[in-house]
């Protein structure tokens, strides 16, 4: 990671970048850069959360972990968000884990600091708030396209989500991996990424997806992954532009 000064850090966090300059300025000290490398597990269900994360770069998934261990995917958080929510919102742990999928960096403050910091920082404190509300709106509307569309519509949303966080249009995943995060055998995401592939949309090979074509592939998907975009283009809007709201 470079050596940035946390004083005269731009964050490229886009919730930290929308906040007010004094706002931002008191929470500073409070943020730490990390390396957030592929398969760190941040927070683990049911335990407590020790520190929150902004990414920088790369993602991470909100995973359902079942009993028998098999786990599915209720949300995905890059630049726009940020990683330990119920701290926000009162709690100090969740039934999900939060893994990371793609390494990245990100900026890091211990919960309970953080906690404190809330309490006295409102426009924090309101931002963070309007956000909870566009991830929860995420998680639905993730639980309504399992529930409702077909393979490939939930792998085009899942790979334009991904495609949103990403610093190229390719980036590495396995099958395996893309079954555990859309809850479906691994030959039925075989034969989604195939249909999108020979439509030319994207390509596959040796554990990377490429995206070939952005507007094919956002007219493949179903609407979920519109209406979750808008809902987070208006969280940031006017701060960042249309083109810069998930990638520089």
């Amino acid at each position: 990671m470079p050596d940035t000064s946390i004083a005269s850090l731009k964050p490229r966090n886009h919730l930290l970048a929308a906040l007010p300059p004094a706002s931002l300025e008191r929470l500073k000290p409070l943020l730490t850069p990390v390396e957030m490398p592929l398969r760190q597990v941040l927070h683990s269900p049911d335990e407590p959360i020790e520190r929150v994360y902004f990414p920088e770069s790369g993602w991470v998934s909100m995973l359902a972990v079942l009993e028998d261990g098999d786990c599915a995917e209720v949300g995905l958080t890059g630049r726009e968000g940020m990683v330990g929510l119920p701290v926000v919102l009162g709690a100090d742990r969740e039934d999900v884990e939060a893994i990371v999928q793609s390494g990245g960096t990100a900026l890091s403050a211990d919960a309970n600091a953080f906690r404190a910091e809330l309490a006295a920082n409102p426009p924090l404190m309101s931002l963070l708030l309007r956000y909870a509300l566009v991830h929860l709106g995420q998680i639905a509307r993730t639980a309504a396209c399992n529930g409702h569309h077909v393979t490939e519509q939930r792998l085009a949303r899942w790979l334009l989500m991904s495609h949103d966080r990403a610093e190229a249009d390719e980036f590495p995943m396995t099958h395996e991996f893309l079954s555990l995060m859309l809850g479906v055998r691994r030959a039925g995401v075989s034969v989604a990424a195939n249909v999108l592939q020979k439509a030319g949309l994207i390509s596959y090979e040796r554990g990377r997806i490429a995206i070939t074509d952005r507007p094919g592939l956002e007219a493949a998907s179903c609407e979920c992954y519109g209406i979750v975009r808008r809902a987070s283009d208006r969280l940031f809007k006017p701060h960042l532009s249309k083109r810069d709201r998930y990638r520089d």
